[in-house]
């Protein structure tokens, strides 16, 4: 069973305008992304990251290492959701041998994080953004604070935008008693354990264009 922690983040005016940018440049490299997975066929996050985590690196410095392969588990992760949830209309099996179709990620898609690029620690929250380091003073229950410490952790997303606040969700697995630890980007394994196969909508941040 799976646990969902969302703590809304109080920002500032300059706070939810680094976080805007950090989101449109996350976007920008889902989106370079996205042509290759459509043209390849290639999703898997691992095949992902070999085939394209040096060119994202060049062509988005500013991101980052880490980042960079956030955003490829970001396209991996919503391609399993378009191409292979049972409910998706452009499921594989209902292309019948068809062209992908294009992947576009919204400007107000989620980010990911992990151990690198943000930590909790003593209620107070720590994450990457383009121009260094934001904090955040968290208001945990002692109950949520614990699943920090019992409960193995999934998965750390970004959501929401200036104009209606956001928000981080953090997901837990309760199937480890081993303490937690913010691993680097989920293994494909972790991946498909907080990806719903059934009953699962489009996401709302991404178009999907059917090729002609």
């Amino acid at each position: 069973m799976n646990i969902l922690l969302r703590v809304p983040l109080n920002t500032s005016p300059e706070q939810s305008e680094r976080l805007k940018a950090l989101q449109a440049v996350f976007a920008q490299a889902c989106n370079a992304l996205a042509p290759v997975v459509q043209q390849t066929k290639v999703w898997n996050r691992v095949a992902l990251h070999h085939l394209m985590y040096r060119p994202l690196r060049e062509r988005f410095p500013e991101l980052g290492s880490q980042m960079v392969c956030n955003a490829i588990y970001s396209v991996s992760r919503t391609s399993r959701l378009v191409f292979q949830s049972p409910q998706s209309p452009f499921n594989l099996s209902k292309l019948a041998g068809k062209p992908l179709p294009l992947l576009r990620f919204t400007d107000q898609c989620p980010v990911y994080f992990d151990r690198h690029t943000l930590s909790v620690k003593d209620g107070q929250l720590s994450m990457y953004t383009l121009d260094g380091r934001m904090r955040f003073a968290l208001a945990l229950s002692p109950q949520d604070e614990a699943n920090f410490r019992v409960y193995k952790l999934l998965e750390i997303v970004l959501t929401g935008n200036e104009a209606s606040n956001y928000s981080l969700a953090f997901q837990f697995s309760d199937a480890s008693a081993a303490p937690a630890a913010l691993d680097d980007a989920p293994t494909q394994t972790d991946t498909e354990a907080a990806t719903p196969q059934t009953g699962a909508a489009l996401p709302d941040y991404v178009l999907v264009e059917e090729t002609p």
